[in-house]
């Protein structure tokens, strides 16, 4: 049909490539959370082999955690001043590499043991190697959720950062879901040497994908002139790195830090611990435990982009950024609290239950928390605030680790580790909102 003379013309249609650009990233998370997830997957295998305690294996965890914490003080300055491109490229190179240097740990141990004892660090070989090869992927990963963030905030209007945040930090889950398939199979038929290389080499095929797919907005190829005005329709206009001396004075900074710090241990305690869990209180082995674990990260999945899609919603009905980001929280929070009683459960699936839940409302949580730094900071300061989280929540991670470590090395019960995992993300939203009880974003400009 003929417009009619003075009608004004459709809008061009937008375009859809910067979802191909959320793919990658949702890929770059899976392939990430394999290679963290391995030795979680394996503790039992590995525990038994090489005769761990639960405090060796706590500070094999604690040697990724503190190395977790060291690479975010600098991933995200580096990410900020190198770009996304680069940054991404960096990283993972570090991160593969390390994963597979997980099969070679013993051999690394042997030299790194009397290291380490310099330093006051009594370890057995597999327990030096592992802690080594683990240190090293902590500083490699480091770089993954800050080159995230960041082309998030370069890539999409505000209005759709939130879902964008929650698909990408979905592929956490398909990582999670990954691991327990192909790792024990892995395992059972070559051994666990070769469960830490194929996985290892995973990132390396994602690396090829980034670097054929990936350009700025301004200059891709792909990227139409509507597509490149509805990103930047809300973007402030390009300025310098923010220094980090002025980030750290403000109290959205801080806000965001402590709650990453108190939430993100509690991601570590699942990532690490749930496969012990399940096989201490309900007798899983390899061959087993891979569908309870699946079905924990499908929901934790639904979780993720469900939260994401809570607060985008409620933006999109207009709701103001505060109440929507805020509303979305505390339905995630209190998704949290049941796995209170996962520890006394006698019957598996409801274990399994309580935990999907709760790993639920982590994700969920985690994916709105992600999108405070961007409402709260120019794309300048998104990286560093987000590495700055990152820092805070690998040291409660540290704190976690030990936690754990002891507590079940003394009384044999996840009670006391539950209890603190059903209960942390009320208190950190209750911290949040006391000290921006409007959201506003940092005074900076």
């Amino acid at each position: 049909m003929t417009p009619s003379p003075g009608a004004a013309a459709p809008a061009p249609p937008v375009g859809y490539y910067r979802w191909v650009i959320c793919a990658l990233l949702f890929f770059a998370s899976a392939v990430n959370y394999v290679d963290r997830q391995v030795i979680g997957i394996l503790k039992p295998t590995l525990q038994h082999e090489f005769q761990w305690s639960e405090l060796d294996y706590a500070n094999i965890v604690f040697a990724f955690q503190l190395a977790y914490a060291i690479g975010f003080l600098i991933a995200g300055r580096v990410i900020d001043r190198v770009g996304t491109k680069i940054g991404f490229t960096l990283a993972i190179v570090i991160w593969s590499v390390a994963a597979i240097t997980h099969a070679e740990a013993v051999p690394i141990g042997e030299f790194m043991a009397p290291l380490l004892g310099l330093v006051g660090v009594t370890a057995s070989a597999s327990v030096a190697g592992f802690m080594t090869a683990r240190f090293v992927l902590g500083i490699g990963e480091s770089g993954n959720f800050p080159a995230a963030v960041k082309t998030v905030a370069e890539w999409f209007p505000k209005k759709e950062r939130a879902l964008a945040t929650g698909i990408f930090n979905g592929g956490t889950n398909l990582g999670a879901i990954i691991t327990p398939l192909v790792v024990p199979w892995i395992t059972l038929t070559y051994g666990w040497y070769w469960a830490f290389v194929v996985t290892g080499v995973l990132g390396f095929a994602w690396l090829a994908f980034w670097l054929l797919m990936y350009a700025p907005v301004g200059s891709h190829p792909r990227v139409t002139p509507a597509e490149v005005a509805y990103i930047n329709a809300d973007r402030e206009a390009p300025t310098t790195p923010l220094p980090l001396r002025a980030i750290l004075s403000y109290r959205q900074t801080w806000a965001f830090v402590i709650a990453k710090f108190l939430t993100d241990s509690i991601w570590w305690l699942y990532l690490y611990w749930v496969p012990d869990f399940l096989s201490r209180n309900h007798g899983l082995d390899l061959k087993t435990m891979g569908l309870p674990i699946v079905v924990i990260y499908v929901v934790a999945d639904v979780g993720s982009i469900g939260g994401g899609w809570l607060s985008s919603t409620l933006l999109g009905r207009g709701w103001n950024t505060n109440w929507a980001r805020k509303t979305a929280m505390l339905t995630c929070a209190l998704c949290a609290v049941p796995i209170m009683f996962a520890s006394g459960a006698s019957q598996l699936w409801l274990a399994v239950a309580l935990v999907s839940v709760a790993a639920a409302g982590h994700q969920g949580w985690s994916a709105n928390l992600y999108t405070l730094a961007s409402d709260l900071f120019p794309k300048r300061a998104v990286a560093t605030l987000v590495g700055l989280g990152g820092t805070a929540g690998a040291i409660g991670g540290l704190f976690i680790a030990k936690i754990t470590g002891y507590v079940l090395e003394f009384t044999g019960s996840y009670l006391t580790v539950f209890l603190i995992a059903g209960s942390t993300y009320l208190v950190a939203l209750a911290i949040v909102h006391l000290m921006m009880p409007r959201l506003a974003p940092a005074p900076i400009d």
